[in-house]
Order: C-alpha cells, then structure tokens, then sequence
C-alpha cells in the first residue's frame, strides 16, 4: 500500500487536480487498485448554494475519469518516482469505450482498478472500472497514455532556427489557382 506522501512524489499533479488518495494494491506492469475519497469542500462544490439539488451534488465526470487516468499513470510508473533527469512527461491521449453506469457524491470513496493491457515504444494502454463500494459507476475499454520529452519553455523547436525555419517547403499550387 502506498500513502498520499508517495503518490505526490510519483505524480505531478498537485491540490486541486491530485485525485488519487492511495494506493491500496499494486502489481507492477500488471494492475493497481486505487481510492479517492469525494468530499463536501472540494473546489468542483463551491459554487452551489444552500438547498441545491441533490443532482449539483454528482461528482464530475471529467473528474472521474482524471482520477482513474492518475491511476493508470502509477501503474505504468510502477509506482516508482520518476528519476530526477527524466527528461518525460507523461500525457494523456484519450480513453475509448468511457461508460458511466452511475453517480459519485460527497461521502463517497472511488475506488479505481485499473489493468495495464500492453505497452508499445512510449505508448500505454490500460484498461478499468470505478467502483462505489460494491456498485460499479464507470468502466473503460482503453485508456491511452504516452511519455514525451519535455521541452524547456523558452527554447527553440529543432526545425526552427534564429533566421527561421530551416527549409521552407515547395509551395504547392492550390487546385483552385488553375481555374482563375
């Protein structure tokens, strides 16, 4: 099992998008199972006012789905720091088959298990269900993260140097040029 202390050095995210509380089993290269706690005084809740249905009171989707994603992420990781010269970002690139069969609210503990079905080259892919209790509220068919190196903000793209860009491709004549 692995505490919130360990997750925040293996994550990047912080207060208020870190949506993983703990690590309850994991199984590197093989599956995780995960909780987030939902409670009353989190930021997607401030907004609503006294007597607000109880329907304001669903936790967000996309907030789901970024908890089970952060899941996904640790197990890639296998729950393991990243070292201090990875030059990586870890990036989502999107989920297929994402189905709700139901609702979270305040009170409530996500608890994600999440499968890692195969890596290819810097590219993973997992599969997943997040339960309440014993009521499953979401599944996921793939799960897509990929690994790409960071750039230095400021810097310069390969293909880019101080005069412009290195070559400047042919300009091909539109098909509409020919009919003028």
């Amino acid at each position: 099992m692995r505490e919130h202390a360990d997750i925040r050095a293996i994550l990047p995210q912080r207060y208020p998008l870190l949506l993983v509380d703990r690590v309850l089993e994991l199984h590197p290269g093989k599956s995780i199972r995960t909780i987030k706690a939902i409670t009353g005084t989190e930021p997607c809740y401030a907004g609503l006012q006294d007597g607000a249905e109880s329907r304001c009171y669903d936790y967000p989707r996309s907030l789901m789905i970024e908890s089970l994603g952060q899941s996904a992420a640790l197990l890639w990781l296998d729950g393991r720091a990243p070292a201090a010269d990875d030059d990586q970002v870890l990036m989502f690139v999107g989920a297929r088959n994402y189905r709700f069969e139901g609702t979270a609210h305040p009170g409530d503990v996500l608890r994600h298990e999440v499968r890692l079905d195969s890596v290819l080259a810097d590219t993973a892919f997992a599969s997943g269900e997040t339960w309440v209790g014993d009521r499953r509220v979401a599944t996921v068919a793939t799960l897509i993260a990929t690994r790409r190196p960071v750039r230095p903000s400021g810097s310069v793209p390969p293909a880019v140097s101080a005069g412009g860009p290195a070559s400047t491709p042919p300009r091909v004549p539109s098909v509409w040029e020919g009919s003028r």
